[in-house]
């Protein structure tokens, strides 16, 4: 049973009324609880992306593969384009009904939108139907991950000790990057039992099978979550809502924009856009690709709690002041790289220097955010802004990338991804210490 904090705490609990009242150990039971749903949402989406290399056949066909997996690539940045409408449902359902209502639907809804895509027959058994059918399946997913991050990324940030809210919040992309690093290793692993022509046959439905029943189980521990508002601050007239973020938090919803362009477009371009890159331009195997990814993604995993914890000792400000100066300078080179090589030891330092750099930002991203809204309009003001940018350039970073590789000009990429993160670089001089000033800072946040 979770026990309330001291009662020498309560007048800072009514300060800030979404400070959830846990002790140590059930404040941990908690970011497990949340942290597990947001495991299986991520793997979820991204079984897509590293099976598409594999099913582009069966819903694209055609001769030409870079315009097959551009075609996967559209299909993945529109899931990308709904989650600013996940973001403003699930995050005004958070802030007006509570986080764990919010967190329980976007998981089934992220099961249905698994299971769809695992039964959905092909091009050749119904034609057009097929891609369309998958199309819907994606959207639902990314209307699902859209309301996902904002929620639990508020969630964990209001559960959080003082501080480590650093250390605790980078379990958001812990889960987050593990859904990625599992959706990874379940395709290796298929890719060991089962031949290329299997797998393009019918072996990709596997991870969507498994994706559709590992978020049973998540809903089934989310159903334990404790909720961290209160009744009064649900009911307010403000709580949920896009004209008082805009009247009274504009500049806070601005500047998660800037930098959650650059943060977003960067990460995805270093992991899930990596896998092709490596075989398209890299021209190294699928399988070599897959292993490759999948130790990357495990490295990237793990540090997390260490840039965390940098964070906690030196300031948020500071670590996304690095995050943005030192992708800036070092995308280019790296890319170029990258592109250059085709020995999977030497590819796996360069993915995760790159990794490491951006691990600053991804590893406080969502607490960032969350410091920066009042508590009554906290999960919708993280998960739209969070949403729109990660929409438009996040989601969109394969399909430009692919894009401009087909008109001939690839690098034109790397400095479009180095421009972001100028920009992201320049948001950040705007951010608040954190350590004397945000909407978390009541219960002595540090």
């Amino acid at each position: 049973m979770n026990r309330p904090i001291p009662a020498a705490h309560d007048a800072l609990a009514s300060q800030n009324p979404t400070i959830a009242a846990y002790d140590n150990r059930a404040r941990i039971r908690a970011i497990i609880g949340s942290s597990s749903g947001n495991l299986v949402e991520w793997y979820d989406f991204y079984a897509y992306a590293f099976t598409a290399i594999y099913f582009k056949d069966a819903f694209f066909p055609g001769a030409d593969p870079t315009v097959q997996l551009i075609n996967t690539a559209a299909v993945f940045a529109i899931g990308f384009l709904m989650r600013p409408i996940g973001g403003w449902v699930f995050g005004r359902v958070a802030d007006r009904y509570g986080r764990k209502t919010s967190m329980l639907i976007s998981v089934m809804m992220m099961c249905a939108g698994s299971l769809v895509i695992a039964i959905l027959p092909t091009y050749g058994q119904i034609g057009l139907l097929a891609p369309i059918l998958l199309l819907l399946a994606r959207m639902a997913q990314g209307l699902s991950v859209g309301g996902e991050y904002g929620t639990s990324a508020t969630y964990m940030s209001e559960v959080a000790l003082k501080g480590r809210r650093g250390f605790y919040g980078s379990f958001q992309y812990v889960t987050l990057i593990g859904g990625q690093l599992l959706a990874s290793l379940v395709v290796v692993l298929v890719t060991m039992v089962l031949s290329d022509q299997e797998m393009s046959a019918w072996g990709w439905r596997i991870p969507f099978f498994i994706g559709a029943g590992a978020a049973v189980v998540a809903l089934y521990l989310r159903r334990s979550l404790h909720e961290t508002t209160t009744e009064g601050a649900r009911a307010s007239k403000e709580a949920g809502s896009i004209l008082a973020i805009w009247r009274h938090h504009r500049r806070a919803f601005l500047t998660v924009l800037g930098y959650t362009a650059g943060g977003s477009l960067i990460f995805y371009t270093f992991t899930t856009y990596m896998q092709k890159y490596l075989v398209n331009t890299a021209h190294m195997d699928k399988k070599t690709a897959n292993l490759t990814m999948t130790a990357v993604l495990f490295t990237y995993m793990v540090v997390q709690p260490l840039f965390g914890l940098f964070a906690d000792r030196f300031g948020r400000k500071t670590a996304m002041l690095i995050f943005g100066a030192s992708t800036t300078l070092l995308t280019v080179p790296l890319l170029h790289a990258i592109g250059s090589t085709t020995n999977p030891v030497l590819a796996y330092g360069l993915i995760t220097a790159a990794l490491l750099c951006v691990s600053f930002y991804t590893s406080i991203s969502g607490l960032v955010k969350a410091e920066m809204f009042p508590a009554e309009v906290r999960a919708l003001g993280v998960g739209l802004s969070y949403a729109i940018a990660n929409a438009l350039f996040g989601g969109s970073a394969e399909f430009v990338a692919l894009s401009f590789k087909d008109w001939g000009v690839e690098t034109w990429f790397f400095w479009y991804v180095t421009a972001m993160c100028l920009i992201a670089f320049l948001t950040s001089l705007q951010m608040p210490d954190s350590r004397r000033s945000g909407y978390l800072q009541g219960d002595g946040t540090a």
